[in-house]
């Protein structure tokens, strides 16, 4: 079956209740170094009845779990990919192809947004992007148009807030050096009905100011309110919006929609990051969006839509602004709820993430009986791949003690190795327990077993990746392809060599054939694979029908097959 795109006056329709809703939603990153299957954070969204999410790629596994959920999804192009983008109008038509329109069909992903670069024009970069964000989102707007898309999918660019500055929030006005850029870059937004896209963050101000009001970051009333002419402002967040807004007046788009991009307040890292903070934070920060109360500057018209920052916590992140950087989920690396939250969607509290698989419940510690005197490079090793920063000054395991330092170093390295025993080895200083070693709010933590970690693509072809999976703990060998009658999916072994060919045989008949040339005799083979219309079966040796499963990608075929040692 052809791939169905929206009419032209279905997309109208839709665009138009697009412009008339806000709501709140979520930054979904990709750094996490325990990283959740997307279906199961696709599920978490749901369940919190979270309806609008911002990627910062266009990850085709994400997009794929996406797929008839009905979240509108923000995709994100990469500020390293604006040279090609700014380039070649070539380069732009294969993006939107297969980053957009192949989801743009009938039970696929709601893509409403391109953010075209993240921050490109923060001060930082001196102006390394700068002259690249035109000429690129000229090139995806026509690559839009050629595909009829243009009026349902918009192009934004998600700014820092340095873009704008003003010691009053009436006064502001865009970087001298910005002016004319910011100038081509609304027009651009406003004739194609697209809204500016800011991210916000009061904790960064607290954070680098010592004299900042720490009241006046949150929203429960300040003790040292902004006063501007007859307009005073309470909280961080309203001076900062207005001051966009009287910088968006000053070059005649007043009325320009508003997004927030990003906004949060991160949960461990820093002495003025923790748990109750975020949470006020958060809470404040939902309860004023929707009360619709707007700000001084925009009486009664709240930001079309605000995005937390963020899903998880993501360990991968660079510290270079701080150690906070790596906390700021609403929800842990997986999925658990760090603290009560009302998004106001419907849900009540947070809920957590269902079936997640973890790692075997042990942990990597100092070895007692060993002399640590020579345990610093190791530390040092450790903490260099994993995740350490809660150790720091303000952070949740900041009092935990040299040896308890010493094991949450190991132990973050271990579990991010998946548990391999040769990790907790750090010559003779380590050693494995099953007794949990976490310390009041110290947590040490036990890694998910996502096998997908662990994976070798193969190819990138029209439907994304093919990838070899290996569960190193239970060395299983996982094929994941997405195949038609005219594609062969190849298995690789651990040592890279070819262990197994895959082809589908297609049949009028209901049932189909999946053929496995390659598993050897004694193994025992489960195949699961599905389409939209039926269940397949198989003719493979020993077939479990219990490992049969639903699933829906395109109209194509899905094929999961595990090579088992064994019986």
């Amino acid at each position: 079956m052809a791939a169905t795109h929206f009419s032209l006056p279905l997309l109208l329709l839709l665009r138009f209740v697009l412009v008339v809703e806000s709501g709140i939603g979520v930054n979904w990153g990709s750094l996490s170094t325990h990283r959740l299957p997307p279906p199961i954070v696709v599920d978490l969204l749901r369940e919190n009845k979270i309806e609008k999410v911002k990627l910062f790629d266009s990850d085709p596994d994400a997009l794929r779990a996406l797929m008839g959920s009905g979240i509108q999804v923000m995709i994100g192009i990469p500020n390293e990919m604006l040279g090609v983008l700014s380039a070649s109008a070539a380069a732009a038509d294969l993006f939107v192809s297969q980053n957009v329109s192949r989801y743009l069909i009938k039970g696929g992903a709601d893509i409403r947004y391109i953010a075209v670069g993240n921050e490109p024009f923060l001060t930082s970069y001196q102006g390394q992007f700068q002259s690249l964000v035109l000429p690129a989102m000229a090139n995806v707007q026509q690559s839009l148009v050629k595909a009829n898309l243009a009026s349902y999918v918009k192009l934004v660019v998600p700014c820092n807030a340095d873009a704008y500055e003003s010691s009053l929030p009436s006064q502001g006005t865009f970087r001298p050096e910005l002016t004319q850029i910011m100038t081509q870059l609304l027009s651009f937004l406003n004739s194609n009905g697209a809204p500016f896209v800011v991210n916000i963050y009061p904790f960064l101000s607290l954070y680098g100011n010592t004299e900042f009001p720490q009241d006046y970051a949150f929203f429960d009333g300040s003790s040292h309110p902004v006063t501007d002419g007859q307009n005073i402002y309470y909280n961080a967040f309203d001076g900062n919006y207005d001051t966009l807004v009287a910088a968006l007046n000053k070059i005649g788009y007043g009325q320009m929609p508003i997004v927030i991009g990003e906004v949060g307040w991160p949960t461990d890292g820093a002495t003025s990051a923790n748990l109750s903070a975020a949470r006020a934070f958060n809470q404040g920060l939902i309860s004023h969006v929707l009360s619709n109360k707007g700000t001084p500057l925009r009486p009664g018209v709240p930001p079309a839509d605000i995005y937390l920052f963020s899903l998880f916590d993501e360990g991968q992140k660079s510290v270079l602004p701080g150690n906070f950087e790596r906390h700021w989920g609403i929800f842990s690396f997986d999925g658990q709820a760090k603290y009560p939250l009302n998004l106001g969607l419907g849900s009540g509290g947070l809920r957590n993430a269902r079936e997640v698989r973890y790692l075997p419940p042990r942990w990597c510690v100092a070895n007692p009986s060993k002399n640590l005197d020579g345990v610093s490079n190791h530390m040092k090793l450790a903490c260099s791949v994993a995740d350490c920063t809660t150790l720091s000054y303000g952070g949740s395991c900041n009092e935990i003690g040299e040896k308890g330092n010493i094991s949450y170093a190991f132990n973050s390295y271990y579990q991010l190795q998946k548990q391999d025993p040769r990790s907790c080895d750090f010559d003779g200083l380590g050693m494995v327990t099953f007794l949990d070693p976490s310390v009041g709010d110290c947590r040490f933590l036990v890694g998910v077993n996502d096998i997908k970690s662990s994976s070798s693509c193969l190819s990138r072809g029209i439907f994304g990746v093919t990838c070899v999976e290996i569960d190193v703990v239970s060395s299983k060998l996982t094929v994941l392809g997405y195949i038609d009658q005219n594609t062969v999916v190849k298995a690789v072994r651990k040592t890279g060599r070819i262990a197994s060919d895959w082809s589908y045989h297609r049949h009028t008949a209901r049932n189909g054939n999946f053929i496995c040339s390659g598993c050897e005799s004694g193994r025992r083979v489960t195949v699961s694979g599905a389409t939209q219309e039926h269940s397949e079966e198989t003719k493979a040796p020993i077939m479990k029908k219990s490992f049969l499963k639903r699933k829906s990608y395109f109209s194509h075929r899905f094929l999961m097959a595990v090579c088992l040692k064994g019986k």
